[in-house]
């Protein structure tokens, strides 16, 4: 029921953000276990960043169409009546085609994971175990970074454009929108990077530092020239270019390092702990907001100011920055996966579907470095090291038809 202003009452949109909240773990948390689940070992990353960033859209939506909507009680209602609308269809579209898992691992690590029948432990087993492993704390450090600094730079957008002289607000709804865009696009594009090289420690300080550098213009101004829309509005997409991809590439480098534990346990921790830095922080950041350090003010063609709340910012990329250079653990999903292609490829797709497919074992009658016998209850080393020579080529595609010949049979 609507309150005499025409808006909802304040308790009703309390429980609504609750129950919103409650919800978002399932979307935000599952990512990298849908990655891990459904694609390959070149394709991760990549399907993580796609998965995680495409939160950004919902939120340049609210730019755009919230922006123009949302502007009297009415308007608020009908925006909300949208936005169920749409959730509705895509909860029925889920239902229809949803599918648990693909028929056959898609990679090693993960034929690996099935063959030793590795079941996952309670939440806060996993948690313990997380941060027992070397390594796990540093990519926690850098996704939660990555997450503070775009939520409050999203939470202070028009304060930040109005800084740099933007201050019609379809503006600054559209560099608010492009902002959180660019935070998916630099997700895939640097996502399938790392996916190719598996870089993740140089990739995450290059984002890094550039974060730093590109924040400045969201808080320097120069007297002698003032403000620069435009540099203004570049920093910001440059900032969700750099920045946004950290946290997809770090929620796949803590699975990696974490290797066989449970993915959505290792992205709950990580979202847990951002949004609760994120949500200290902004308090703290609308207090540096005010503040405004003056730089050679006795030079006057190059006195400036900075804002305290990108000093705040730049302070925190830049410790993250210097704790993240000294990881160093292994990559234990990486190793697991042999660095080799992808198990649907030609030679080794065949053979490894149809170890997962059945139980029956397969023997090698030509000389080859293959096991001679690998069955889905066999251990781990077996399946690692049918999965390496099969995916190294040790098979063709004609010898891995007779071996599925073999099989029938049997």
């Amino acid at each position: 029921a609507a309150s005499h202003s025409g808006l909802v009452p304040y308790e009703a949109v309390l429980a609504g953000t609750v129950l919103v909240g409650a919800a978002q773990p399932f979307f935000q948390c599952t990512p990298p276990f849908l990655s891990a689940t459904w694609f390959g070992s070149e394709e991760r990353a990549t399907s993580t960043a796609v998965a995680l960033n495409f939160n950004q859209i919902g939120i340049a939506t609210a730019f755009l169409v919230g922006g123009g909507m949302a502007t009297d009680a009415e308007g608020l209602a009908n925006y909300f009546g949208v936005i169920a609308a749409a959730c509705l269809l895509v909860t029925a579209g889920t239902l229809l085609q949803f599918q648990n898992r693909p028929p056959t691992p898609p990679s090693a690590s993960e034929m690996e994971k099935a063959a030793s029948g590795h079941e996952e432990p309670p939440f806060i087993e996993s948690v313990k175990a997380f941060f027992k492993t070397p390594g796990f704390t540093r990519p926690l450090a850098a996704f939660i970074c990555s997450i503070s600094i775009t939520n409050i730079v999203g939470a202070f957008i028009d304060e930040l454009m109005e800084r740099g002289g933007i201050t019609e607000q379809s503006s600054i709804d559209f560099a608010g929108a492009g902002f959180e865009l660019a935070i998916l696009l630099g997700g895939i594009i640097i996502g399938g990077y790392v996916d190719k090289t598996k870089e993740y420690k140089s990739v995450t300080l290059k984002c890094i530092l550039f974060t730093m550098f590109v924040l400045l213009p969201l808080g320097l101004t120069e007297h002698y020239i003032g403000n620069e829309p435009f540099l203004l509005v570049m920093a910001l997409l440059g900032l969700g270019m750099a920045c946004g991809p950290v946290q997809p590439i770090n929620a796949e480098l803590a699975v990696d390092v974490t290797y066989p534990g449970d993915e959505t346990a290792v992205e709950s921790v990580q979202q847990i702990g951002g949004n609760l830095v994120s949500a200290l922080l902004v308090p703290v950041a609308e207090i540096a907001l005010e503040q405004d350090y003056q730089l050679l003010p006795g030079y006057p063609a190059l006195a400036s100011d900075i804002r305290g709340d990108v000093v705040l910012l730049a302070a925190l990329a830049g410790a993250t920055y210097i704790y993240f250079s000294g990881f160093d653990s292994p990559l234990k999903r990486t190793e697991a996966d042999g660095g080799h292609a992808p198990l649907d490829e030609e030679d080794g797709g065949v053979v490894l579907e149809t170890v997962m497919a059945t139980d029956v074992e397969w023997s090698s009658d030509d000389g080859n470095d293959l096991k001679d016998a690998v069955t889905v209850n066999g251990g781990a080393e077996e399946v690692r090291s049918a999965a390496a020579a099969a995916s190294n080529g040790e098979k063709n595609a004609s010898e891995s038809g007779s071996l599925l010949e073999d099989m029938s049979r049997k």
